[in-house]
């Protein structure tokens, strides 16, 4: 029993080593491919900014629809509560300035999508028309109406746009949405109208920013069709980019 016992555990002994041989293979060729993936994985940063009710919200939807891998972060998500927001001697509560929203956080956000977008659990499902070299390549579109007024955020852009309304529109839009905590009387013309000018002003000036300006008062229709085809644009280059890694 005992010699038969010994020939039994040695028996078991090489049918688990084996077993961890194939597992260590395994486990390396799966390593190899994570690698691999890594290598060639592509990652697009999309800045749709702009005016307030300019339509950043809907028409990033709608790409996001239409595109492979893609994602959006909204910079509403990154408003402080009402608590933290400043109010000025007027009695406004000052939310369309920098001040007012986590920027250091949404940044990192942006950052930790952008080290590992195919496991961050938002990444959509691909066209079935995907190429199979676009299979590595991740969109994130980011909306919000102050994206490139902050300098750590500029250096994360592949494209920027910018929606821009005339005053009457936008106030006319303005008027039939509904806010927490609600629009004050001479709100828009006494602080958000302002704000807004005065940082597309600055971006204006900043030469070494790239933007591309739309106009809001087009329909979405166009608007998504133009955006959409230079996104694609963008994508067919990292396609070339990724035929001569692979090949």
């Amino acid at each position: 029993m005992r010699r038969s016992y010994h020939r039994h555990v040695k028996q078991w002994s090489f049918q688990s080593l084996h077993k961890m041989q194939e597992d260590v293979i395994i486990s390396g060729s799966s390593k190899n491919e994570e690698l691999r993936r890594k290598q060639t994985m592509k990652v697009l940063v999309i800045g749709l900014g702009g005016v307030t009710n300019g339509g950043k919200t809907t028409l990033a939807e709608k790409l996001k629809n239409m595109l492979p891998n893609c994602d959006i972060i909204s910079q509403d998500d990154f408003f402080k509560p009402e608590s933290e927001v400043e109010t000025d001697e007027r009695g406004f509560k000052l939310y369309d300035v920098l001040d007012a929203l986590y920027m250091d956080e949404m940044v990192a956000s942006i950052r930790n999508w952008m080290k590992n977008p195919a496991s961050s659990g938002v990444v959509t499902e691909e066209p079935q028309n995907t190429c199979d070299n676009l299979k590595n390549v991740y969109i994130l579109i980011v909306e919000g109406f102050l994206l490139y007024n902050y300098e750590p955020l500029n250096e994360l852009w592949n494209r920027r746009y910018f929606l821009t309304l005339p005053y009457e529109e936008c106030k006319r839009r303005r008027s039939t949405r509904v806010y927490q905590p609600a629009d004050t009387p001479a709100y828009f013309d006494g602080h958000v109208w302002p704000m807004y000018l005065k940082y597309k002003s600055e971006l204006e000036e900043n030469a070494s920013v790239q933007v591309d300006y739309l106009d809001g008062t087009k329909s979405q229709e166009e608007l998504l069709s133009y955006v959409y085809r230079d996104i694609i644009q963008e994508l067919n280059k990292l396609r070339e980019e990724n035929q001569h890694v692979t090949a």
